[in-house]
């Protein structure tokens, strides 16, 4: 690690797919709980057609959702429902979390960006943008020398943008760091995680606990809003959550 990262409470966010077992079963007591451990936003999931519920609860709570998770592009996708339901919980960024297409082939690619593209014009009319998350294949695909996610970012529209999960891009074989100089301002927001760099999500462990260099990965998207995940983990996904909040406000001033 390259020294303690220092990132202050209102630039860092959770996946709520983090907690998706307590929200199952408790959602507005796992809420009161991400807030009683400092977080003052969330990214949620599966909130098309449930706005009316998530809004209630984020209101419950005292919890904003800047960015979400939706289906955008793809045969069984409603994107409109998605920027609708975006804007009622006050999203500023819808995220399409992964689409399903051929990730070697540069037509299919650039196809779904074209999609992608014409989604966000749409969403830009209600006042809210677009953008992608990555997987590991999106990395371990290259296409004449280049990766799948870089082939599909030029083929995006500027203002498209991307959440670039430092964690699957390592998995990916790509160095996360490299990945987010190359992609510059186009990166809005990160996933930050840590673990063993693996597929298994059992690997993946509170951040600063891991074999990532989040310090460097947070330097190298000093724009981006920083929201933690955990895929799985072995333990209590609370304590998890907990002492990923604490390593990364460590020496911060809240703000």
């Amino acid at each position: 690690m390259s020294g303690e990262p220092v990132v202050p409470v209102s630039r860092l966010s959770l996946q709520l797919y983090t907690l998706r077992g307590p929200l199952g079963e408790d959602p507005e007591a796992t809420l009161r709980r991400v807030a009683e451990i400092g977080f003052r936003n969330v990214e949620p999931f599966g909130f098309v057609g449930s706005a009316d519920r998530y809004k209630g609860l984020l209101d419950a709570t005292g919890l904003s959702a800047p960015s979400g998770h939706a289906g955008l592009v793809g045969p069984d996708r409603d994107p409109q429902a998605a920027i609708e339901d975006a804007v009622e919980l006050g999203m500023t960024t819808i995220v399409d979390p992964s689409i399903r297409i051929d990730w070697a082939s540069r037509e299919e690619v650039v196809a779904a960006a074209g999609e992608l593209n014409g989604v966000a014009r749409r969403a830009a009319e209600r006042g809210v943008r677009v953008g992608y998350h990555n997987h590991w294949w999106e990395l371990e695909s290259v296409i004449d020398g280049v990766s799948a996610l870089e082939v599909f970012a030029d083929a995006l529209d500027d203002s498209v943008v991307l959440e670039v999960d430092t964690y699957w891009a390592e998995v990916g074989g790509a160095s996360a760091v490299e990945l987010l100089g190359r992609l510059g301002e186009r990166v809005a927001l990160i996933h930050v995680k840590d673990g063993a760099v693996s597929r298994d999500n059992e690997e993946q462990t509170a951040v600063g606990s891991g074999s990532l260099d989040v310090g460097a990965i947070l330097a190298a998207a000093p724009q981006a809003l920083r929201v933690v995940e955990l895929d799985g983990f072995n333990g209590d996904i609370f304590d998890a959550v907990r002492d990923s909040f604490a390593y990364l406000t460590a020496h911060g001033v809240p703000a």
